[in-house]
């Protein structure tokens, strides 16, 4: 089968399309013929080993995984032992290592059935960054309805969802963007638009109940100054590639854990976001009953995987950046 395979860190020149042996599936397993994947900064920071110290969980020396990829949507060819409620012919969506291929073996609790409605190519947009979005903001936050809500990086992939879920739980939402982004942030139904260039979220007289910040581009005291006195800080900061680090925005992360049992009144968290075939079924209720739409802003062909990751490191990507296979 074809693949995008990578033997050492470093550009998307290290990204070889190339032969590969297909995967069997092993226990609780099973093989989905890859229709689509979507990027993520997950896939840069793996092909890069960037930030270095997170080369513990990575690889020291190269990557653990050498096929790229985590998010996809396709069809179950075989199922291994001990798996239930999948069979060949249906249709998924989910996480797995390596899914910029044509085949990938992924475990039966993180797949599950595709949205009724929805492409392949949106469908793979959602898992990892719907999935971040909905523990951020549903199990961490805790969002209630009539709150105000402002999400820093409201336009990329785990924003677009992010300004969806607020209002579908009730909030007052501010997006935080780009000029170029705020008529689609607008459309998802965020409440106010703050454009980045032009204004300081953290120097209003405003405060939110809930600040998610998606970048990691602020520092601690700018987003608890933006913040309520009893307010909930949640972090989930990918970043865009700056010519690697040793922390990178895991900074962020650290000093959030130094500060936070001082905070007085004020939750400082950040998102251990896991996947499971329950969030993917609340991801799929949620797009089926029209109060969440994957946005889909380029897509190109696994040939073009490289590509792809260097468009989305580097630039400011608007919400999800899809490979079809």
């Amino acid at each position: 089968m074809k693949a995008v395979v990578q033997d050492r860190y470093g550009p998307a020149d290290t990204l070889e399309f190339t032969d590969v042996e297909r995967p069997v599936p092993g226990a609780g397993e099973v093989l989905v013929r890859v229709r689509a994947a979507s990027v993520n900064a997950y896939d840069w920071h793996f092909m890069r080993g960037d930030p270095l110290i997170g080369r513990g969980t990575m690889g020291w020396r190269r990557p653990r995984t050498r096929i790229r990829g985590r998010d996809l949507a396709g069809v179950v060819e075989t199922v291994g032992a001990g798996v239930s409620g999948l069979e060949p012919g249906d249709e998924v969506y989910g996480e797995a290592d390596g899914t910029f291929a044509e085949f990938v073996c992924a475990r039966g609790d993180e797949i599950g059935p595709k949205p009724a409605g929805l492409t392949f190519e949106q469908a793979a947009a959602m898992p990892l960054a719907g999935n971040t979005a909905l523990m951020a903001l549903r199990d961490t936050a805790r969002v209630q309805a009539g709150q105000t809500l402002l999400v820093n990086g409201a336009s990329g992939g785990v924003g677009t969802f992010a300004v969806q879920l607020g209002k579908a739980y009730g909030a007052e939402v501010t997006a935080v963007c780009g000029a170029r982004n705020t008529d689609l942030v607008r459309s998802l139904g965020a409440d106010h638009v703050i454009d980045r260039a032009q204004e300081d979220f953290a120097r209003r007289a405003e405060r939110w109940d809930v600040v998610l910040d998606l970048v990691g581009n602020r520092s601690l005291g700018d987003l608890r100054r933006a913040l309520a006195p009893t307010g909930t800080l949640v972090l989930s900061g990918g970043g865009v590639y700056e010519g690697g680090s040793v922390v990178g925005p895991m900074a962020l992360f650290l000093q959030r854990q130094m500060v936070a049992p001082f905070a007085r009144g004020q939750r400082l968290l950040d998102v251990a976001a896991r996947q499971s075939r329950a969030n993917l079924a609340a991801l799929r209720e949620l797009a089926e009953s029209g109060r969440i739409a994957p946005v889909v802003e380029r897509t190109y062909e696994l040939g073009e995987a490289a590509e792809a990751i260097r468009y989305l490191e580097v630039e400011h990507a608007r919400a999800k950046v899809v490979i079809t296979v």
